[in-house]
């Protein structure tokens, strides 16, 4: 896109969401001038006595611009002034007569207002203040050489015109404050979900640093005490395990040190083991005394540490789900590893509430549900598969592999 297109002013109304909105600037232009470009001329000509083609021609310059003032108000505006400013001074040249309307004819007004409400959904404050000191000043200006007998229409058209500045450009302030204030709501709820996100990715990060670090420390013992438990172990032997527990301690430091980083003031608590497989049970049973009748088909496999502690997670977020939106609805929760032995299949469903809750137990969540399910199947690998049943049940299916390997 190159610079000029991308200065190329938008007609007014373009940006509407409302697709029926953005003609309607071009059809009331359209309309003013067809409507007003043969009343002028014929008023100025029959009415007013002025010559043919003058007439015409200042009846263009006065109308005709109106199309433009949908995409350039501001230069339709100069010409506009500038020709009922001439047909002002035109007008003194013939015979007016008693009560004719000068300097501006009514459909001059018109036309004018028309052109100050499409000044006002485009300019700037300063911009209208402007025009309507000119336009102002011109009508002063004509006072001194207003002819006897006529019906002086200055003071009309400075009031209609400042309305019409006044009218449209609040109505276009509003328009862009609720412009803002959307795109604000918009950043808002996009930096929301991605501290939801990083905030979930931080507890996942503390308690896998709590498995691996359990695991480090028992490299780190088993290392050292080698020397007393193994017996005739020869120097170079001795000197290698001195070697892996002086480097398991030295990655455990650092893991402490990242730990620091990540644990904030309100993780208290935290250094507690994580749970696993075994703690699932606890969790269906802590469910049913809130009054949700749960069935639970356990599994005893030895499964790691970091896919146990994800498959207590989802389950745990799973039930507080259901204890929120469907209270009192009969759920299922099974786990179990497939029979290759690569999978380990956890599955929480429920079905709908017995009664709709008339508002949600807990107000204000945080958030991590969803985020956090995903993204603990990411980190250990899997799938998951989470969404409303047609009964007006959920279902949560999560897959986590026990390898190494990738799902097909």
């Amino acid at each position: 896109m190159t610079s000029v297109e991308k200065e190329r002013p938008r007609a007014l109304f373009a940006g509407a969401s409302r697709r029926w909105v953005r003609p309607l600037p071009w059809g009331v232009a359209f309309v003013l001038c067809v409507v007003l470009l043969p009343v002028t001329i014929h008023v100025l000509t029959a009415d007013y006595g002025l010559n043919g083609g003058i007439a015409s021609t200042l009846a263009i310059a006065q109308t005709a611009p109106l199309l433009l003032a949908v995409v350039r108000p501001l230069q339709a505006w100069y010409v506009i002034f500038a020709a009922d400013v001439a047909g002002a001074l035109a007008l003194l040249t013939v015979d007016l007569q008693e009560g004719h309307v000068w300097p501006f004819p009514a459909m001059e007004i018109v036309g004018y207002v028309g052109l100050c409400i499409a000044l006002g959904l485009r300019e700037s404050r300063r911009t209208l203040l402007m025009v309507w000191l000119a336009t102002a000043g011109a009508n002063v200006g004509l006072m001194f050489v207003t002819p006897d007998g006529t019906s002086a229409g200055n003071a009309l058209l400075t009031i209609l015109s400042g309305v019409a500045l006044v009218l449209a450009g609040a109505l276009r302030e509003r328009y862009e404050a609720q412009r803002r204030l959307d795109e604000q709501e918009t950043i808002s709820e996009a930096e929301r979900g991605r501290r939801t996100l990083l905030e979930e990715r931080a507890r996942i990060a503390r308690e896998l640093h709590d498995v691996v670090a359990h695991h480090m420390s028992v490299i780190t013992v088993q290392s050292d005490t080698a020397a007393y438990r193994l017996e005739k172990l020869p120097p170079d032997v001795q000197e290698e395990f001195t070697s892996i527990a002086a480097t398991a301690r030295e990655s455990l430091g650092e893991m402490r040190r990242l730990l620091g980083v990540l644990r904030n003031e309100e993780a208290n608590g935290e250094l507690a083991p994580q749970p696993g497989l075994t703690r699932i049970g606890q969790l269906v049973e802590a469910t049913a005394r809130a009054g949700i009748p749960v069935e639970f088909t356990p599994c005893d496999a030895d499964v790691p540490e970091a896919v146990g502690l994800s498959a207590y997670r989802i389950v745990q977020e799973a039930l507080a789900n259901v204890v929120r939106h469907a209270p009192g609805a009969p759920t299922e929760v099974s786990v179990s590893v497939s029979e290759d032995g690569q999978r380990l299949t956890v599955l929480v469903v429920n079905g709908p509430p017995p009664e709709p809750p008339a508002a949600p137990l807990e107000q204000g969540g945080t958030g991590h549900g969803l985020v956090g399910m995903r993204e603990r199947v990411r980190i250990i690998g899997g799938s998951l598969d989470a969404g409303p049943l047609r009964d007006g049940g959920f279902r949560v299916a999560a897959q986590l592999l026990l390898t190494g390997e990738d799902l097909t």
